[in-house]
């Protein structure tokens, strides 16, 4: 989101948290299930990604080799979870010049990303090993297909995307011309 915080600060100016939806001229908006799975890409349907969690430390070796491309030391991990800073070496030391190095990178990072943000748990320094086999198989992980092709927006002023916002009607839903792919996704009307 680096970048687009002209647009996010348009939007922020119109949420409103009581009502947990965005103010705009033609009502009051939400984004739903189907939004967010357009947005970032996401699929609704299939295999869930609060997946059995497996105390096994073999389980732990495996998906750490597959996924990362070494086996996590003693004490890199205790039972299932592993030490967030062996997943950081892991993406922070070697050098993205393969494709397989640029994998096992983008890997780690969505591994914290899940970890950290998506799922936290109570400890700041392992992460659950359950999500590794969500990131085994590279080319079925979701991701944004389209960023760069938006990089136009990164440098418009507040001003644009209100003025954009403001010039909405009721038929025109979010067709504007003015806010990048990722964020035209039709929104649920209230």
């Amino acid at each position: 989101m680096r970048g687009h915080s002209a647009l996010l600060n348009t939007l922020v100016e119109r949420w409103r948290l009581e009502t947990h939806t965005f103010h705009l001229p033609v009502g009051k908006v939400t984004v739903t299930l189907e939004d967010a799975s357009y947005i970032l890409g996401l699929p609704i349907n299939g295999e869930a990604v609060t997946v059995r969690s497996n105390s096994c430390h073999q389980f732990l070796v495996e998906n750490c080799i597959a996924c990362f491309g070494r086996e996590s030391g003693p004490d890199d991990h205790v039972f299932e979870k592993v030490n967030i800073v062996w997943i950081w070496q892991c993406r922070d030391t070697d050098p993205c010049d393969t494709q397989e190095s640029l994998e096992r990178y983008v890997r780690a990072h969505i591994f914290c990303v899940l970890g950290i943000i998506v799922f936290p748990e109570k400890s700041t320094v392992l992460l659950n090993s359950k999500f590794l086999p969500l990131l085994r198989d590279f080319h079925r992980i979701s991701r944004w297909s389209h960023w760069r092709r938006h990089t136009r927006y990164i440098r418009r002023p507040t001003a644009h995307f209100r003025r954009g916002l403001d010039d909405m009607g009721v038929d025109d839903g979010f067709r504007m011309s003015s806010l990048p792919i990722w964020l035209c996704a039709p929104p649920s009307r209230l």
